[in-house]
């Protein structure tokens, strides 16, 4: 579903006349819709579809990648699966971010809570309109639908922000008055869970299970956002329930190749639940094309996107991660947290400070699982169409940001033209797969691990894996080596192994999509797991072809803290926006 652009066609038209009366003052602003010219079925659905259409975190005023859906900015370059890449200076704020060094001035902050409420706002008026009295020709059954599309998005916006600052305020149509400014300043003092459980889950009820229009939200869509917001908060069993009904019901399944779930030509494919849409060429100047994320693209004329601008880059601890043993499992050891797996004691080979004309061997015989060719361009292997990774070539500052190229949201030189926008092809058509079957099954195994039905565990993950196995792969030069894991080893190694086993597959499967870093938060793990990545990534290291070489140097120092780090600062402008009768009414989390 593209975005619309909403403008009203009524133009007020006035008879000139010189004399004074009221009328003369009562002009209809042109180019903006009026409450009137939207209380029919068209204006009711075009704000719907303006609610939707903030899904991309584009079109709230902001730059986008403050508030894209990739949440690269937050869940990305702070989890330790990427760096923030390109040049020292550049973007500076990103920096901070990525440091762990966050004030709540950092305009990125603002700019992500602004699109949140924004896409709040825009949920709570589209039901208000759906509801009101005035409009007069729809059914109850659309106005039901509509009012059940909208909670859907409201409870997406206010996920976000809670999984961003925790304290954060609710507001529903009931908090929400058109005339009043004030009606939205409310305190954050409540935790809003179950009011995000209520707008999915009553969403459910109305929802079909397949929309005639792709992009919309389904049945399935909305107990998938239900069962994730129980995952938050550890209710386990109740996750559990509504995740087998999606398992069993949905008609959703595993695609066959990994790689079908991160290209265009398989948008809304088979294991999708509900992805958010990206168009071009409809007729826009690009901006419905994904670009949230047009500054994570390699920085060569000759590579995707043609050039521009380096950011968002994967760390040489994420590359590690998929190497696997003797028995093509990963290398992880028996604690929870991460911190006793052995995947980061030696790195892959890569060209660290190489120049592309310079020598430099892969050693195509380390053994890796296949998925990390299809999340992460490294030299020495194709990327998709576009030939061999050149290396240092396609890297805006080697040196900074080190050796390699996010992948997922890539297109294929083939299908250049057609993929991409007419004036800027980093503007692409390649949805973001928001909830998938994959989620699915790897919740399911959380849920069971920690229900202690650990053979259960390990069918779901096997599943996941027996995918990566069978699945294609990016270059067949690579040793690729991926296998399930024997049966009863979860059980025989114990809880801890199975929690670890599974959140490394979740690392996996999902790198590069945003959600790591919430996902160490929620685990309970981020201190541990995220000081022992900032010290590994920070100094010289030995790769297994015997080459030292710098890593990430101005991580140096650099700490995550418990009581501090789990939620980022609220924009201080928005505290202070927040006054009612001289206090504010937004408090500030806690460390800052």
């Amino acid at each position: 579903m593209k975005k619309l652009i909403i403008i009203s066609a009524l133009v007020a038209t006035v008879g000139i006349n010189f004399s004074c009366t009221d009328n003369f003052f009562e002009i209809e602003p042109q180019g903006a819709a009026s409450l009137t010219s939207l209380s029919n079925k068209n204006g009711v659905n075009a704000l719907l579809i303006g609610t939707y259409s903030l899904l991309d975190g584009v079109g709230a005023g902001n730059t986008g990648r403050q508030s894209t859906i990739s949440n690269y900015v937050f869940g990305g370059i702070t989890s330790g699966d990427a760096v923030k890449g390109t040049d020292i200076g550049d973007q500076p704020e990103q920096e901070y971010i990525e440091q762990f060094n966050w004030l709540s001035d950092n305009t990125y902050f603002l700019g992500k809570w602004q699109h949140t409420y924004d896409g709040v706002a825009r949920a709570n008026e589209t039901i208000l309109l759906a509801k009101s009295t005035d409009v007069k020709d729809m059914t109850d059954a659309e106005r039901a639908q509509v009012v059940a599309e909208a909670r859907f998005l409201r409870g997406h916006y206010h996920f976000e922000g809670k999984k961003m600052w925790n304290n954060v305020p609710y507001i529903d149509e009931t908090i929400y008055k058109r005339d009043d400014p004030n009606s939205t300043k409310i305190p954050n003092d409540k935790n809003i869970w179950a009011n995000i459980e209520a707008d999915f889950l009553e969403a459910s009820k109305v929802l079909p299970v397949v929309q005639s229009q792709k992009g919309r939200a389904t049945k399935w869509a909305a107990l998938t956002y239900l069962a994730k917001a129980y995952i938050f908060q550890k209710k386990w069993a109740e996750a559990k329930t509504i995740l087998l009904d999606v398992y069993a019901n949905s008609g959703k399944k595993l695609m066959p190749n990994y790689h079908d779930n991160y290209r265009n030509i398989t948008n809304n494919n088979a294991e999708s639940i509900f992805e958010v849409e990206f168009s071009v060429n409809d007729g826009s100047t690009g901006n419905n094309g994904n670009v949230g994320d047009n500054l994570n693209w390699p920085y060569s004329a000759n590579s995707p996107g043609r050039g521009c601008c380096g950011f968002y880059l994967p760390s040489q601890n994420l590359v590690n991660a998929f190497k696997t043993d003797a028995d093509g499992l990963p290398m992880i050891g028996a604690k929870a947290d991460g911190t006793d797996d052995t995947y980061n004691t030696v790195d892959v080979p890569n060209d660290q400070g190489l120049k592309s004309n310079v020598a430099f061997d892969l050693k195509k015989d380390v053994p890796v699982d296949p998925r990390l060719d299809w999340t992460v361009g490294r030299r020495g292997v194709k990327f998709l169409d576009w030939g061999v990774m050149p290396g240092n070539d396609w890297i805006r500052n080697q040196l900074y940001s080190g050796p390699y190229i996010g992948k997922k949201w890539m297109y294929y030189l083939a299908d250049e033209g057609s993929s991409t926008h007419s004036t800027s092809r980093r503007a692409v058509n390649n949805n973001y797969r928001l909830l998938k079957m994959s989620s699915v099954i790897l919740w399911l195994a959380e849920c069971e691990v920690e229900l202690g039905n650990l053979a259960s565990a390990e069918t779901y993950v096997n599943l996941i894996r027996n995918r990566a196995k069978t699945g294609s792969v990016q270059d067949a030069s690579i040793t690729y080596a991926v296998n399930p894991y024997p049966a009863g080893t979860f059980a025989a190694k114990g809880a801890d192994y199975a929690r670890n086993a599974v959140r490394m597959e979740s690392r996996l499967e999902f790198a590069m999509e945003g959600h790591r870093f919430f996902d160490l938060v929620r685990w309970g793990i981020a201190e541990p797991y995220l000081n022992k990545y900032l010290k590994e990534e920070s100094v010289n290291a030995t790769d297994l072809a015997g080459r030292t070489y710098n890593k990430r140097g101005y991580l140096v120092g650099k700490t995550y803290k418990a009581g501090r780090n789990e939620y980022f600062p609220l924009p201080n402008d928005e505290i202070l926006n927040s006054q009612k009768n001289g206090a504010a009414t937004l408090k500030q989390n806690p460390g800052y």
